[in-house]
């Protein structure tokens, strides 16, 4: 059975649920895939300090507030998984694993996820102790020990800005030197609260209900040992949920989608909005914001479509 929408929005994070709200309150008939739990990388963690007028927030409040006001104002939302799409007279065919939808635009949403250690211990703390995001949780180890892993320029940042909060942050790599750009490496050998673990990886995160320690690995001589740690924050790289769309859209080299300033992608009726795309901060206010302007870009199109038509 085929559904018809003025917009489509694949992802329910807040990205897409930020343009779920616009686009319904611009009258627009309004459906949202997500295929897992509406509200995307913010369920990973417990509370969110830095979204604008949530102070100390737990996030599956902030999640839920979202999701019903977008409901509010007329959105739907399906957990249904996307499949594929297809644009035929300027009318999109949206196929799931469980319909068939027609639209005159669609908004990518999909948000990007962590690189993982992938070693045991990782799944099971995160958001108790194991995170993914220093400006998101930094405030939650004050005076306390962390451990950064990774060795570009986002382990090296966040580790800098973890300093702020915590009493001592030691960054893991597995080379014997960071692949950051000079100028941080030279802030981050100049910060007395910052040690370093080199050649090893993290083999194990060990804790009773919270992190306590973890297991690290010399790759050169294999020798384990344990170190007591309260944090344990993953800068590895992010990977943007992008691959469905990459022969549909212009991606870059790191696999965001390309977008102007309003969301424009390279497909017309085709905006973008979140962690999907390329651009510099990556957070749940930019998140919101990129959902907002999807919106707004969506219903000129259509405006424009129907006028030319």
């Amino acid at each position: 059975m085929m559904h018809e929408y003025d917009t489509i929005i694949v992802g329910g994070g807040p990205a897409g649920l930020s343009a779920a709200l616009y686009s319904s309150r611009a009258m627009l008939k309004t459906l949202v895939l997500e295929q897992a739990a509406v509200g995307g990388q913010i369920t990973s963690t417990s509370e969110v300090e830095n979204y604008l007028g949530s102070i100390s927030s737990n996030a599956i409040d902030i999640v839920t507030r979202m999701k019903d006001q977008a409901l509010e104002f007329g959105s739907e939302i399906k957990a249904e998984k996307y499949k594929s799409l297809t644009k035929k007279d300027n009318i999109f065919q949206v196929t799931t694993d469980k319909g068939y939808y027609e639209c005159k635009s669609v908004i990518i949403a999909t948000g990007s996820h962590s690189q993982y250690i992938g070693c045991k211990g990782e799944q099971e703390f995160t958001g108790l102790g194991v995170s993914y995001c220093a400006t998101c949780d930094a405030n939650f180890f004050r005076g306390l020990n962390v451990v950064v892993v990774g060795g570009g320029d986002s382990a090296v940042d966040e580790g800098i800005y973890l300093t702020k909060f915590a009493n001592k942050v030691t960054l893991i790599h597995r080379r014997d030197e960071l692949r950051a750009a000079k100028s941080l490496q030279e802030r981050a050998f100049a910060n007395p609260k910052m040690e370093f673990i080199w050649d090893s990886t993290v083999e194990e995160i060990k804790g009773d209900g919270i992190v306590k320690a973890i297991l690290v690995r010399n790759i050169k001589t294999n020798e384990i040992t344990e170190l007591q740690t309260d944090g344990v924050f993953v800068f590895i790289g992010y990977k943007p949920n992008s691959d469905e769309f990459k022969e549909i859209v212009k991606l870059d080299d790191k696999g965001n989608i390309i977008s102007d300033e309003n969301m424009h992608t390279s497909i017309p009726g085709i905006f973008v909005a979140g962690d999907v795309r390329n651009k510099m901060l990556k957070q749940i206010i930019t998140a919101a914001s990129d959902g907002a302007i999807a919106a707004i870009s969506a219903e000129k199109y259509i405006a424009d479509l129907n006028q030319n038509h």
